[in-house]
């Protein structure tokens, strides 16, 4: 089994930063991509980018330009930088795993900008 803790979320302003983090442990082997998603208030939760095993990366047009995913391999983490934050940003992140373990989801972290 796999399991995911995001942190770095909290309150910016536009035009602000954030690098969110995703810890992976247990069975991290059996991960084939790590992709982050956010839900908004009423809305439905949305894809916002992935990072496959090999390092292939595709974003959602809405972040891309501004938001860069990435990974440390040897720390088992994922990361998505956040740049040039818009209150429409605003959302809860959550991480997502990919893999022959299954589909796991983090716990999500929340993520606000103020205008």
């Amino acid at each position: 089994q796999v399991q995911l803790v995001e942190s770095g979320g909290g309150l910016v302003q536009a035009g602000g930063s954030l690098r969110l983090s995703c810890a992976a442990s247990g069975n991290i082997f059996s991960i084939n991509a790590m992709a982050w998603y956010r839900q908004a208030p009423g809305k439905q939760r949305e894809w916002v980018a992935t990072i496959s095993r090999p390092g292939i990366i595709n974003y959602a047009e809405s972040v891309k330009g501004r938001f860069t995913i990435s990974r440390e391999i040897a720390k088992n983490t994922g990361y998505l930088q956040m740049n040039d934050l818009k209150p429409e940003d605003t959302a809860v992140y959550y991480c997502r795993s990919f893999g022959t373990a299954g589909d796991v989801w983090g716990q999500g972290t929340q993520v606000t900008v103020s205008s």
